[in-house]
């Protein structure tokens, strides 16, 4: 492991101060992330700013929603009894990634900046634009399996790890950060970046902004929502393809309808026009499936036996089936993994 130096702030201002004083400065929270990352040689700070101590553990009523403070743990979002009421698709998101373990630790901040789970990225050995922009990218050609299949570029096809991440893209959150200039908002949909042609650029945040809470805005769903995540094991591993749906309904007919993807693409995954396609439809599974039938026209795939081509039909199934299940009320059970 590379040597850096290691600083622990007060408050938001000295963590600005602090990350702004060393080149390769990052934030530290759980550092669940972090420090695999830093064992694998793939970061290496020059200096780590300790946030542990920041008062950002808080969940809030805010403006009619409620407002998660960065450090608030998955585990605590999670179990919230707010947020279990009110926004039942945020909790079982979080319950469906990770182990109880790593959601004691992991803070909610730390969860959007997750970097990828490519293999490629983690193996220094091999070439990656995200790891060491202009090298290439392994995995275009190589291995793809659980690679992107939305947004990709010719010098990425990462996707993000996230499952936190889809949920709070449907419910369009706003993250809220702090910097050397300023506080600003950031509505949910443009905090993650695809990767054009710098994929080593995960986020819109700006040099030395650090994530001080995540916004919950007023609008809840009530019971027609799930999450519902596709794997190759029933726990601790990474969506292959994951749906957040949720429907506001009127009668038997959609009046709102709200979905974003996990494990296709570099970001939490939305098509607007898929969503705005099933407004005024009857809640059947016809409406679905042209839903999802607009959302995989788009998809790219890379071929061969290692390629991701089955996550085209296995991203349409999912989205009809997330669909029904959130029409139906009944949500994807998270503790009975196996598909309802």
């Amino acid at each position: 492991m590379n040597r850096f130096d290691y600083v622990r702030a007060g408050t938001v201002a000295e963590a600005v101060q602090a990350f702004a004083g060393a080149e390769g400065s990052r934030f530290i929270a759980g550092g669940t992330n972090l420090i695999d990352l830093m064992k694998y040689d793939v970061e290496r700070p020059g200096r780590l700013v300790d946030i542990t101590r920041l008062p950002l553990d808080r969940i809030e009523e805010r403006d009619g929603g409620l407002r998660l403070g960065a450090l608030a743990t998955n585990a605590q979002v999670a179990y919230d009894a707010r947020v279990q009421s009110r926004y039942p698709l945020l909790a079982n998101a979080i319950l469906a990634g990770a182990s109880a373990q790593l959601r004691n630790a992991a803070s909610t901040g730390g969860n959007l900046l997750q970097r990828t789970r490519c293999y490629y990225f983690y193996d220094t050995a091999t070439p990656c634009n995200k790891r060491e922009p202009g090298s290439g990218c392994s995995a275009i050609g190589g291995v793809a399996r659980i690679h992107a299949i939305f947004g990709t570029s010719a010098h990425c096809i990462a996707t993000h790890p996230s499952d936190m991440c889809v949920a709070l893209a449907a419910l369009e959150a706003v993250v809220q950060v702090s910097g050397p200039e300023g506080e600003r908002s950031i509505p949910f949909a443009e905090f993650h970046r695809l990767p054009g042609d710098s994929p080593q650029t995960d986020t819109t945040l700006k040099p030395g902004e650090i994530v001080v809470a995540v916004d919950l805005p007023a609008r809840e769903f009530g019971p027609h929502f799930t999450y519902l995540k596709l794997r190759d094991r029933l726990s601790y591993a990474f969506a292959l393809v994951s749906v957040a749906a949720a429907l506001e309904l009127d009668g038997d007919r959609v009046k709102t309808a709200r979905l974003a993807l996990g494990g296709v693409a570099h970001k939490p995954w939305r098509n607007r026009e898929a969503e705005e396609l099933l407004q005024g439809k009857p809640a059947t599974r016809e409406s679905f499936q042209a839903a999802a039938d607009r959302v995989v026209a788009e998809a790219k795939t890379q071929g061969g036996p290692q390629g991701n081509a089955f996550k085209v039909e296995l991203a349409r199934r999912a989205i009809v089936r997330g669909l029904e299940q959130a029409a139906a009320g009944t949500p994807q059970s998270i503790s009975d993994k196996r598909i309802q």
